[in-house]
């Protein structure tokens, strides 16, 4: 009995400690006590980490200030090994994998009598301070047991991830991040100064943009923890609604664009009343759906009002409105001198695997890296799409089909009064040529028939100038180009765009032949400009040739909803745009200067000199001798200056303040345009959800 006692005596201590976790150890903590081991691991990991690791170049001109964090493992080998990092640098990337496998092979962690994987997280703060930085923490053990299946690496980390997104679930969604310029300089940057992506396609997905940009830290720097209250947290700090489960997310806003101010005319005051719906959820990993609904009523400056109602030519206006109101839609009258216009968008967004994604609904797309695009931008009303990404090795493919509408009062059908359907068919190949180019090929092929959308043009792949000239010269219409993009450095990007409507080869000499139709974009950005961080500066030059974009069949031209679906200013035209943004905290600063000329008709003639996309180039000025510009000149001078706060982070809702000053000459006044100064001031509260282009 005696024996028994004294061998569970014996036993018991055994036991225990074999049950005990014992951290790996390094070579100067073998003589370390049991108790102390956990310590000498973090810090001997820390010193040999600091000690190796030299910030990149391109971090340092940048002045960059920001935190990261790195995920690594001790394998049960003993050898390290990175395995995530957050962080916008691909050269801090790459010089942490560096400093990881020149890690001397230790002693590993121990458990159950045999060696095991320990994943620990290691916080870096930039720029580093020798001294000031956070030890490691363990964060998860991973056992290798015979008789126990392998965890998944990736689910651990894509788990991990998903925690430290829960207060932003959209971060690892499909959806689209709403697509304006000044909110996407941060996301252009990061792409740019990464390898293998491409900045074309807009608008991104938050998962791919995720992957470069920590979104979730960029956010979590404007949270206002003080603020505790409910109006307090979901003023400065969250989604109105958001619920958030295992397999589905939801979240909920209700935003405003509301904005009072004054122009020079003898206009009261100029207003905008928008109340937004804001819905965005996911259901599994692979759908993602959003929906936004405008409710809205506006009073703009004067020469916008006469764009709206467009006196002059009544044709012009939608079926069954007053007007319409520049890239959102039709509008009926509100009180005295304004408009009322409600607007729906909405998609879902499925993504089978990781080269494929798949959209369907009611929206706007842009591609190009320029300000403008001869591609496709999002200047016009938003229109019914299916889009298909294709992302894999060194290419990128795009393709749009559009269910676009001619809302012309002259072309509706008699009967129900009901648009004319138009069908648009756009294919993109986006293809890195090395670490510094990348080159783009595009198409566009137009079609219309009250029968429908022909089958052909849901074919997937590219070359429709074939399909079109195989069912007839009349029925559809055609443009092709080529877009390029040159990293000159990591702060600085070359861009530019081709785009060929047609092109008389035996005339090549001859520029002023009307058939030689093309567009063309130059331009340059340049980030965190002179070693100022947040500092973007833009230039660009745009101009497209009379009757490019339009067609024999006005209905065939590239439009939609009585606007280009490429430039704002239709054709004829040259232009030279200059951007300059600063950022600093939640304050944002843009100035922007825009200045061309452009050639319109003159009124009362039926007579297209090339600018109007919606007139039959059958009526046109002259054969050859055509001129840029030429027609009832307009020289156009536009320069505005806009400050915002930053109030929430988690909808983009802010505080902002506008001064616009536009001066439009022209010859003789146009209709819908005529000679004009405006001085425009504005102020208010909104969201920042989609460009609104007023530069026209």
């Amino acid at each position: 009995m005696i024996k028994k006692y004294l061998l569970l005596f014996l036993l018991v201590p055994s036991i225990y400690f074999a049950q005990q976790e014992r951290f790996p150890v390094f070579e100067e903590c073998k003589d370390v006590t049991e108790e102390n081991l956990e310590n000498c691991f973090y810090q001997t990991t820390k010193a040999t980490f600091f000690e190796n690791f030299k910030t990149p170049k391109i971090v340092q001109d940048d002045n960059y200030t920001g935190s990261s964090n790195i995920l690594f493992s001790v394998k049960n080998t003993g050898e390290f090994q990175l395995i995530y990092i957050n962080t916008p640098y691909e050269s801090i990337k790459k010089e942490a994998k560096r400093v990881f496998a020149s890690f001397p092979k230790i002693t590993p962690a121990w458990y159950n009598n045999h060696p095991i994987e320990m994943q620990f997280t290691l916080p870096i703060s930039f720029p580093i301070i020798k001294g000031d930085t956070k030890p490691a923490e363990k964060i998860i053990t991973i056992e290798k047991e015979k008789n126990k299946p392998k965890k998944d690496f990736a689910k651990v980390i894509h788990k991990q991830k998903a925690i430290a997104d829960a207060s932003f679930p959209e971060h690892n969604s499909q959806l689209n991040i709403p697509f304006t310029h000044q909110r996407y300089v941060d996301y252009e940057f990061a792409l740019h100064k990464a390898n293998g992506t491409h900045t074309a396609s807009k608008p991104y997905m938050y998962n791919e943009v995720n992957e470069h940009f920590d979104l979730t830290a960029n956010k979590k720097q404007f949270l206002k923890p003080e603020k505790q209250t409910w109006v307090g947290k979901k003023l400065w700090n969250e989604h109105l609604l958001k619920v958030t489960k295992e397999d589905y997310w939801l979240t909920v806003d209700f935003l405003l664009d509301t904005q009072i101010g004054k122009d020079n005319s003898d206009v009261d005051y100029t207003f905008n009343n928008s109340r937004i719906l804001f819905a965005n959820g996911g259901l599994g990993k692979n759908l993602s759906f959003s929906a936004t609904f405008y409710e809205s009523q506006g009073r703009f400056a004067d020469y916008i009002n006469t764009y709206i109602s467009n006196p002059d030519r009544e044709f012009f206006k939608p079926v069954s409105s007053e007007g319409l109101v520049p890239g959102r839609g039709k509008a009926k009258g509100f009180k005295t001198d304004s408009f009322d216009y409600p607007v729906a968008e909405g998609y879902l967004s499925y993504r089978p695997n990781k080269y494929f994604n798949f959209q369907f609904g009611h929206g706007r797309n842009f591609i190009g890296d320029g300000y403008r695009s001869f591609v496709i931008s999002d200047v016009s009303s938003p229109a019914t799409y299916l889009k298909m990404d294709v992302d894999f090795w060194k290419f990128k493919y795009t393709s749009i089909w559009t269910w676009g509408q001619d809302v012309r009062e002259n072309l509706a059908n008699t009967n129900d009064r009901a648009h004319l359907r138009k069908y648009i068919a756009l294919h993109y190949l986006s293809i890195n040529i090395n670490k510094k180019l990348n080159i783009g090929f595009f198409e566009a092929a137009v079609s219309a028939g009250e029968e429908g959308i022909d089958i052909s043009f849901l074919n997937p792949l590219m070359f429709y100038r074939q399909v079109e000239f195989n069912r007839g010269e009349d029925v559809g219409n055609a443009l092709l180009g080529l877009t390029a993009k040159y990293k000159l450095t990591d702060r600085i990007a070359l861009y530019s765009q081709l785009a060929i409507d047609e092109f008389s080869v035996g005339n090549i000499s001859d520029l002023s032949d009307w058939r030689n139709k093309f567009a063309l974009q130059l331009g340059a950005k340049y980030f965190n400009a002179f070693d100022v961080k947040d500092l973007f500066l833009q230039l660009e030059f745009n101009t497209a040739r009379p009757y490019t974009f339009a067609h024999q069949n006005s209905l065939l031209n590239y439009g939609h909803y009585s606007q280009p679906l490429a430039h704002l200013w239709g054709a004829n035209f040259w232009e030279t745009i200059a951007i300059a943004q600063y950022k600093k905290n939640r304050f944002t600063g843009t100035v922007q200067l825009n200045f061309g000329e452009k050639g319109f008709d003159f009124p009362n003639q039926n007579v297209s000199f090339g600018g109007d996309i919606y007139q039959s180039y059958d009526d046109r000025f002259a054969d050859t001798g055509n001129e840029l510009a030429q027609g009832n000149t307009a020289s156009i001078f536009i320069a505005n200056a806009q400050g915002s706060y930053l109030l929430n982070p988690s909808n983009r809702l802010s505080l902002f303040a506008s001064l616009s000053y536009r001066n439009f000459s022209i010859d003789s006044n146009a209709s819908g345009f005529p000679n004009n100064t405006t001085t425009w001031f504005s102020i208010g509260i909104r969201a920042d959800l989609f460009n609104w282009y007023f530069d026209f």
